[in-house]
């Protein structure tokens, strides 16, 4: 049977409290089941985001979607997933990645690194957190007059459900090891920090790797999609057009097959997130937010199937 659906939407905008609260109100109303924030500079700042959330919603999971790992130091992160956690109910879903922007380690004054060094530092995350939380206090100072205190614990066991984004191959190799929720962007890193979306046939090589990977789990990871475009449409051909020059190597035709791409009449995108289900495996699949509202309908379709 396959796994029943999911879908997220990934909140980038800033916002006052009360239009904060209501934008994830209104995620909420429209039936999604996941609210997740993104980790660049200028966006929201995860963890306080989804406090927040958690205050304004009652049902959806919270999600880092995803933390750009070396921003992060793993000991002060273990402590805020810890506090996180704790106070939005268990309802938080970790969500790592190595990051790809040089520009913001640089403005942050951070390392950028290698990519090796930057997925080194992202498993040696992986492995502190697995160790900081599953233990039953995280390290913390003592007061002299209070003798100490110890740090929040998760509520959840036996620990935070872990999702990695990733695409390279090693990358997809510790995802198949490590994680509850394997992401993936449909999308390469390009010179200069960008993105190139990935063709069918390329995504189907990269699911196709991390599958064999993940042979001999024991419980099979939730595999998740992240959409760039959804627009409802009788005419594909014009609502592509504003997006060619960004991608001018790949054709009109091209860009409307792209796994990322929902483009078309209702029906036909509710049957393409059933295709991609039925090809790649992508039961839960995340909307940026611009797309919350378009999306939405497609949501209410396919509601507990």
């Amino acid at each position: 049977m396959p796994r029943p659906f999911r879908f997220g939407v990934n909140l980038l905008s800033p916002a006052a409290e009360d239009a904060w609260r209501a934008k994830c109100r209104r995620a909420e109303e429209l039936g999604y089941d996941v609210i997740t924030v993104a980790d660049h500079l200028g966006m929201p700042a995860p963890f306080p985001s989804l406090v927040a959330a958690a205050e304004a919603t009652e049902r959806p999971r919270l999600g880092t979607f995803v933390l750009n790992t070396g921003f992060w130091n793993p000991t002060l992160l273990a402590r805020e997933v810890a506090t996180t956690d704790a106070l939005t109910g268990g309802r938080l879903e970790l969500g790592l990645g190595t990051g790809y922007v040089q520009a913001e380690h640089e403005t942050a004054g951070l390392p950028w690194g290698s990519p090796r060094e930057r997925v080194d530092h992202l498993l040696r995350t992986v492995e502190e957190m697995d160790r900081l939380l599953g233990s039953e206090a995280l390290p913390h100072s003592r007061s002299r007059s209070s003798g100490g205190t110890a740090m929040p614990q998760a509520v959840q066991r036996p620990r935070v459900p872990l999702l990695i984004g990733a695409n390279g191959d090693r990358m997809l190799r510790l995802t198949a090891e490590h994680a509850d929720i394997a992401a993936f962007t449909g999308a390469r890193t390009v010179e200069g920090g960008t993105l190139a979306p990935l063709t069918d046939g390329e995504l189907d090589e990269r699911v196709t790797l991390f599958r064999e990977a993940a042979t001999g789990r024991k419980e099979p990871a939730e595999l998740n999609l992240l959409i760039q475009i959804v627009t409802v449409t009788d005419d594909p051909a014009a609502a592509v057009q504003p997006w060619l020059p960004r991608i001018p190597h790949l054709t009109e035709q091209q860009v409307l097959e792209l796994p990322i791409v929902l483009v078309g009449t209702l029906e036909q995108i509710i049957e393409q997130v059933r295709a991609h289900r039925e090809r790649y495996g992508f039961s839960y699949l995340t909307v940026l937010e611009p797309n919350m509202e378009a999306f939405a309908p497609v949501v209410e379709a396919l509601c507990g199937e």
